[in-house]
């Protein structure tokens, strides 16, 4: 897909001239597509095949200082979705332009698309490797391969695009053994190819621990976070690092740049050209940097769109991204990396006098407070550093911000969930409770 090639780079074109035209100061038209061909299974079977397409266009513009946004999908009337735009500018107050410069960049293309046939074929591998372990066992999944193209342009003389083509794979597995039901389940995103083998070992092992039900230990104890279940410690630490939240005062780290906020074993940083996730630029039509927002547990900087860079006095960061194509950008961060550590997966455990592995919670999003208190859906104790059990009703409850300043250890078993790029952790300073 290429909006260069098509009627619909004319109409973003158009567009952008006839908002000009009517009486905007400035404006920028923003253009998705997006072709999803996803294949699911269940109860071990090839259930269904599908394929969509989605075309959406974004007009944001100012008359007077005051902006208007206005959102079509599919077909496009140009005038009415410009009238749009200036009947609702009226309705704003007037607020500082902000556009990227003009320049013209096609970024190259990334990723790489992949047939059905080897979806379905990677599906079935998968499957099949679990199912002669334990016959049992039914499994569900979804293999996809996702192409989104995406265009900015604006009255500054701005056009830039390019298009992402990713490949993402999620595989559950239940086990119903009499009155005890358990659920295990893990997935991938990667560009040009998927691997069904480590993904069908990863749950195999999960399984294997979860040979029977043990009692968790109460109190306070190490809790492992594998780099599944880690991603909640980050929400939080994001959320602290979101410049917005440093100008309305919501962030614990307002103040403390420069300062030690999390141990000295933790570097986080953004990497726009690493992995599934990586981006040329940001949805404001800045080009993304790399950036060492924590550096052996002392914070850089925070991140940043053009409206709260300015704020801050210290411009952005790249970061302005739309969290739906009808909203306005706002800070916010991709392919956050967190530097593993040393030790596998297994070297963590074997470390480990006595404590609990999370691999799985339901629900607990920890928000900037950083307090939680979670249900851990899937868990295992650990006892003279082996898995003796699974947990069963179990929480862990406690502060991340705590949690990070006691860190034990860090894996070198990163990989990716969602835009996080994370390892599995061991901290300390938690609590856990259950039913014994």
């Amino acid at each position: 897909m290429d909006f260069r090639n098509s009627q619909q780079a004319a109409l973003a074109e158009d567009l952008l001239e006839l908002a000009m035209r009517s009486g905007a100061d400035a404006a920028e038209v923003f253009q998705s597509q997006s072709l999803s061909r996803p294949v699911f299974f269940e109860a071990n079977r090839l259930k269904q095949l599908e394929s969509s397409q989605s075309e959406g266009i974004a007009l944001r513009l100012w008359r007077r200082g005051c902006p208007g946004l206005a959102v079509a999908y599919g077909p496009v009337d140009n005038q009415a979705l410009v009238d749009r735009a200036l009947a609702l500018s009226q309705l704003n107050e007037p607020e500082a332009i902000e556009l990227a410069p003009g320049s013209q960049n096609r970024y190259p293309d990334l990723g790489q698309d992949v047939s059905v046939e080897r979806l379905v074929s990677w599906g079935r591998e998968a499957i099949a490797l679990i199912r002669d372990a334990y016959p049992e066992i039914l499994c569900t999944a979804e293999w996809e391969c996702d192409a989104e193209t995406t265009r900015l342009i604006n009255s500054e003389g701005l056009d830039c695009g390019y298009t992402d083509t990713t490949l993402s794979c999620y595989l559950s597995a239940e086990w119903v053994r009499g009155d005890d039901f358990l659920s295990v389940s893990d997935g991938q995103t990667h560009r040009g190819s998927l691997d069904p083998i480590a993904l069908a070992q990863q749950i195999m092992q999960r399984l294997e621990w979860s040979q029977s039900n043990i009692a968790p230990p109460t109190g306070r104890a190490p809790v492992l976070f594998t780099a599944k279940a880690a991603d909640m410690l980050w929400d939080t630490i994001q959320a602290a690092m979101n410049g917005k939240h440093v100008v309305e005062k919501a962030s614990p780290w307002s103040d403390r740049l420069g300062e030690p906020v999390v141990s000295s074993q933790l570097t986080i940083s953004q990497q726009p050209e690493m992995g599934p996730y990586s981006c040329p630029f940001d949805d404001e039509g800045t080009p993304t940097q790399p950036i060492t927002f924590i550096k052996d547990g002392v914070l850089q900087l925070f991140y940043t769109d053009r409206t709260i860079g300015r704020a801050l006095g210290s411009g952005t960061t790249g970061n302005g991204f739309r969290p739906s194509l009808g909203s306005y950008p706002t800070p916010g961060l991709f392919n956050l990396v967190v530097q593993p550590g040393f030790k596998s997966l297994a070297e963590l455990i074997a470390s480990m006098d006595s404590g609990i592995i999370v691999d799985q919670m339901l629900g607990g999003a920890a928000g900037i407070s950083g307090e939680f208190s979670v249900n851990v859906d899937l868990g295992y104790r650990v006892e003279r550093g082996e898995v003796v059990g699974r947990v069963k009703d179990t929480m862990v409850a406690g502060s991340v911000y705590t949690a990070l300043k006691n860190l034990v250890e860090i894996g070198d078993d990163a990989d990716w969930n969602g835009s996080c790029y994370t390892p599995s952790v061991i901290v300390e300073g938690l609590s856990t409770t259950g039913r014994r």
